[in-house]
């Protein structure tokens, strides 16, 4: 496939159809990765910071065990339902090492949104950007209608940056480009995100 997985990824969060079947995107997602680790490429945070919609995943190796059938090799997210997830620096962060700042998903299904948020680090020599969500709130029309404190608020930020990742959810980004970005989790499944326009 050699570089045509960057073309095929180009054409995979296209509104247009067709859009490449569902195995040739994992096998060009698979392809970034490996290339990524052999060319030891090194992706900076600001390279991050905005907003993505997220247009295709693979789900975790427990959801494929679970739901082989239904997942299978991956799938587009379909029209009507918006998962954006959206990164800001946070002010004061000068660890070259560990950089710190917010996260912000939001899921949008008709005239509702759900959105999490919380902090974030980035390691910048491994691509790995760890999370954790820890304030809700759910919103009607525009209009917030709930929101909530998860697992103690402020206190589990306070711990969040205290934590070892290998404990902690997050994703390990093997090719960012200006369009768009493409990464792992922890839990093993695969994810390509879409710039939004501003």
């Amino acid at each position: 496939m050699s570089n045509n997985f960057i073309s095929i990824l180009t054409a995979a969060i296209q509104t247009k159809n067709p859009k490449p079947n569902s195995k040739t995107v994992v096998d060009a997602l698979l392809t970034a990765e490996k290339t990524n680790h052999q060319n030891k490429q090194k992706y900076e945070f600001n390279q991050l910071i905005g907003s993505w919609r997220l247009h295709f995943i693979t789900g975790t190796k427990n959801s494929r065990q679970k739901f082989g059938n239904f997942i299978g090799a991956g799938f587009y997210l379909p029209p009507f339902i918006q998962i954006n997830i959206n990164y800001s620096p946070q002010e004061n962060s000068q660890a070259q090492t560990e950089i710190k700042g917010k996260v912000e998903n939001q899921v949008k299904f008709g005239l509702v949104e759900l959105s999490v948020t919380g902090p974030i680090k980035f390691l910048s020599k491994k691509n790995i950007l760890a999370f954790d969500f820890i304030h809700l709130s759910l919103s009607i029309l525009g209009k917030k209608a709930y929101q909530t404190d998860m697992r103690s608020g402020t206190k589990s930020e306070a711990d969040f940056y205290t934590t070892n990742i290998k404990q902690q959810a997050f994703f390990s980004y093997f090719l960012v480009t200006e369009e768009f970005i493409a990464a792992r989790g922890r839990g093993g499944g695969l994810a390509l995100w879409k710039k939004n326009s501003y």
